[in-house]
């Protein structure tokens, strides 16, 4: 999202050459898949978390260069929102310890940036949306300075041809007009990639479409937005509207939108990067200098920075990622399904939950999507997000079953298997997985615990902002001390 571009008005003629350029590129993929070697042998896993910035009243703070100036980090960057910034984990494996040691690593950067930021007046706060913003916070001014995210405020809003309606119905409703993609930035996620072979990739996808609602149940942290309550991750229906391309006529046409769950299981990584180059318009028609057929040929590989800037334009919850690292290409899949926060820890229980599970289905004999239709996956990935871990969704042989209940009893011990097959200690799986096991059995997530915590302090007689920003001050505490969520007290 954050990759640096210059700002520039595109003509007729930038989006034709694109357009030639993009299809030579996937003919180029497609070569690439029959014919490269792509590095896989030891596959890494990497994370980026986005976080928000509070002052001292607990509101949006606007300062993201100035406390990324302060933390001097390259690991943390800027995201779309003024009051984002994002940490970039390098990549590792899996095996042994090394979930501990990146709970360690995470907590320590996350300490020294929070350390950093409080030199500038603002403070860290993981969370999938922040409780405090209000629609004023909405506006263009509020947009980072990168260019980029001023060419796609400008491209978004060229090709609806009119201003963007926001509705979600949840507990509350809320129905708001903005002028600008503003509201995006109030999605706050985690993204887990996963390096895997081409031969590998379509399993990986498809297994993570099918746990997508799950890992949204277990994970929601987003259920306040602009003052009302919503829906338990309200972050899903926000990032669908807040980036939508289409007037209301195209999607009665059912033109696709950018935001997009998909509409099929896939057999190969080619069949989405075929898809975006298909379906969506350019949003950012900029062209590189590089022939990749004749870089193929030389011997070389191509970076395809074409197909890869599409890519990164058309927002898939699991994404198919390309990328080439000291002169080998390798695939990703990157989860995006879940909200930032709320603790390292949790955070990193998640991760685990991810790739032990997405593991197994990925490699059992009998393909669990083959048994199940796209849209019963696609149902429960909304349903997990309306109603976060008290949901129901659809699994093959039991029919409709409460997360909970289908995480606890077959879930979780499949994770553990996938885990062993990663390697993991014994230790920290138990650990990890313990984690999942308590936010099953006491039903809570931080969903849930801003809830709860907000209509405690509403029925103490606080009116809903001024609960909102003690609810916010309670919640930073735990988030620091790195308390797993389903321990904090509701008070």
């Amino acid at each position: 999202m954050g990759e640096e571009v210059d700002h520039r008005t595109f003509t007729r003629e930038d989006r034709s050459l694109y357009r030639q350029k993009i299809r030579r590129s996937l003919d180029v993929f497609a070569t690439m898949l029959r014919d490269s070697r792509f590095d896989f042998e030891r596959p890494l896993t990497g994370m980026e978390i986005e976080l928000n910035l509070v002052d001292e009243n607990a509101d949006p703070a606007m300062r993201n260069a100035e406390v990324l100036a302060a933390i001097a980090d390259p690991d943390f960057q800027t995201e779309l929102g003024q009051f984002n910034v994002e940490i970039n984990v390098p990549p590792r494996r899996l095996a042994g310890d090394e979930n501990a040691d990146l709970e360690r690593q995470l907590r320590a950067s996350l300490n020294h940036a929070e350390q950093r930021a409080r030199s500038v007046g603002a403070h860290m706060a993981m969370v999938g949306i922040l409780p405090t913003l209000r629609k004023e916070h909405m506006t263009a001014d509020s947009l980072s300075a990168n260019p980029r995210y001023k060419l796609l405020n400008e491209q978004i809003f060229a090709a609806r041809g009119e201003d963007l309606e926001i509705r979600i119905d949840g507990i509350d409703r809320l129905a708001v007009t903005t002028d600008t993609i503003a509201p995006e930035a109030a999605c706050t996620s985690t993204q887990f990639h996963l390096q895997v072979s081409p031969d590998q990739f379509a399993a990986y996808w498809n297994a993570a479409q099918v746990i997508a609602g799950v890992q949204v149940a277990l994970g929601a942290n987003s259920p306040l937005l602009f003052g009302r309550e919503l829906w338990r991750e309200t972050r899903i229906p926000l990032f669908e509207q807040a980036t939508d391309t289409r007037s209301e006529e195209i999607r009665a046409q059912g033109v696709r939108p950018r935001v997009w769950f998909g509409e099929r299981w896939i057999t190969s990584v080619f069949d989405l990067f075929e898809e975006n180059v298909r379906y969506f318009p350019a949003l950012l028609p900029i062209c590189d200098d590089d022939d990749p057929e004749q870089i193929l040929e030389s011997g070389d590989i191509p970076a395809l920075s074409e197909l890869r800037l599409h890519n990164g334009t058309v927002y898939r919850w699991n994404r198919p990622i390309y990328a080439v690292v000291k002169g080998r290409p390798h695939l990703r899949v990157e989860n995006r399904v879940l909200p930032a926060g709320p603790t390292v820890v949790d955070t990193v229980a998640n991760g685990a939950f991810y790739y032990g599970l997405v593991r197994m289905l990925a490699e059992a004999e009998r393909p669990i999507w083959t048994q199940m239709s796209f849209s019963a996956a696609e149902e429960n990935f909304h349903s997990c997000a309306r109603h976060g871990i008290a949901a129901s969704v659809f699994w093959p042989g039991l029919g409709y079953v409460p997360v909970s209940e289908l995480v606890l009893r077959r879930l979780l011990p499949l994770a553990r298997e996938g885990l062993d097959k990663w390697g993991v200690s014994v230790r920290e799986r138990d650990r990890l997985l313990g984690i999942i096991e308590q936010r099953c059995l006491t039903g809570r997530n931080g969903a849930t615990w801003q809830v709860e915590t907000l209509h405690s302090l509403e029925g103490e007689g606080l009116d809903r902002q001024a609960a909102l920003h003690e609810m916010l001050r309670r919640y930073l505490p735990p988030m620091h001390e790195n308390i797993p969520v389903h321990e904090w007290p509701v008070s």
